[in-house]
């Protein structure tokens, strides 16, 4: 399968060793480390069904069991750089940015001896690994957050590895408003490191053996155990709720922290890319945005309110205040949405809507990925995933969109096209 234009998939993940951190980390970590555990059934669970698991062990996901992995057809990903690139071809993917896989559980804990040990470990396996193939592939270095002096030293290592960018939770330590974390935004700058956001990394509790992403996991048993028999009216409400992406608070948080922090001001050519989000919720969120600063249409900017405070005179009433008066206050020079349209970027697989308001949000803004190998991603439908959002899209949009904004910003040279498949005579 090959494409006219030079496809960028922002979402794929390496498939790591089973037992890659308990061979290579400081012994005296090896108890905690990060294992998974492959097993297969003697026969499926429902006929025709799955006989190849993957079961993880560490804090807060131990136990969490998946199929290895869907495949429709073809033979299983195992994360051989030979096979990630005979899939990407398949598939129609020119290049691809690369995420961990089920390592995400752990490069982002509470804990910072562990996290970073874990990061070091993945960032050199990975350097030894994949960067050798960095004309098509582009790895992402782990950067934990729990000690910023580390976090930059770490930084300037994957950049003389070879990294081209770095991976940053999802639920951070510090909120992303935090000035604390402007040495990251330096040396990801300095170094020209675009930053990326990953669903479901972070928040894990080493003390308390438990995650803040569990919501994630929480969703996700929900959906697997309605299917398991008759939808009722309230698991039908439930599902196309979640189905109208409740998770979309997390993405807009990060959005508008780097961006009301003044960040993205004081780092004008830092890139910030949200991954697994979907993006249709962008254009609605950039309009909120911008209408949370101005003064609009019906406000009253002299309309007060608050408690008053009988033993106080008229002038002297600390707790009333004019409820618009901060509408007017944004202290930077551009709009929140022109921040996002100079230096966000929001991942999508299949979401036309997000592609339909392109016109709105900004071309830049979004980018398209397949999420290989997970089932929730397009891997092998990529093309059928591609026509149905994109149908009617002109030519430049499309090439924009499906990688040539991305390419952009992780430096990949788009000369580098696949070649065409024959065409029958």
């Amino acid at each position: 399968m090959a494409f006219k234009e030079f496809v960028v998939s922002g979402d794929a993940h390496i498939i790591e060793p089973a037992d890659l951190f308990k061979t290579r980390l400081p012994v005296h970590l090896r108890e905690r480390a990060l294992w998974e555990e492959e097993f297969t059934l003697d026969e499926p669970i429902v006929p025709g069904g799955h006989t190849e698991f993957k079961k993880l062990h560490t804090i807060g996901f131990d136990g969490w069991t998946i199929s290895k992995y869907r495949q429709k057809g073809g033979p299983t990903p195992d994360g051989e750089p030979e096979h990630i690139l005979r899939d990407m071809d398949i598939d129609g993917v020119d290049a691809a940015v690369m995420f961990p896989n089920l390592s995400l559980f752990v490069l982002f804990t509470d804990d910072h001896e562990l996290s970073m040990a874990h990061a070091r470990v993945y960032n050199d396996w990975v350097a030894e690994r994949y960067l050798p193939y960095s004309n098509r592939m582009v790895p992402t270095a782990a950067i934990p957050l729990t000690h910023i002096p580390d976090a930059v030293a770490e930084i300037e290592r994957a950049a003389r590895l070879g990294f081209r960018a770095v991976l940053l939770p999802e639920v951070p330590p510090m909120p992303y408003w935090s000035r604390e974390y402007d040495p990251v935004w330096a040396a990801a700058q300095a170094h020209g490191l675009p930053v990326f956001f990953h669903v479901a990394t972070g928040g894990v509790k080493v003390d308390e053996g438990q995650s803040q992403t569990a919501s994630t996991v929480k969703g996700l048993m929900m959906a697997v155990n309605m299917g398991k028999g008759q939808l009722t009216d309230q698991m039908a409400t439930q599902r196309t709720r979640g189905g109208g992406n409740t998770g979309a608070a997390s993405p807009q948080n990060i959005i508008a922290a780097l961006i009301s922090s003044g960040a993205c001001e004081r780092f004008p050519n830092l890139h910030f890319n949200l991954v697994e989000f979907s993006a249709g919720w962008l254009v609605s969120y950039m309009g909120f945005m911008d209408r949370a600063w101005r003064k609009g249409t019906g406000q009253d900017e002299n309309w007060w309110l608050g408690f008053w405070d009988d033993s106080r005179p008229p002038t002297d009433q600390p707790t009333m205040g004019r409820l618009f008066n901060i509408n007017t206050k944004w202290p930077l020079p551009l709009k929140p949405s022109e921040y996002v349209q100079r230096q966000i970027h929001v991942q999508f697989a299949d979401d036309p809507t997000a592609v339909k308001a392109r016109h709105i949000t900004g071309l830049s803004t979004i980018m398209w990925g397949n999420d290989y190998p997970h089932a929730e991603g397009t891997f092998r439908e990529s093309a059928a995933a591609i026509e149905e959002n994109f149908e009617g899209v002109p030519d430049e949009d499309r090439a924009a969109i499906l990688g040539g904004t991305l390419a952009a910003v992780v430096g990949l040279d788009t000369s580098k096209k696949l070649a065409p498949e024959p065409q029958p005579v």
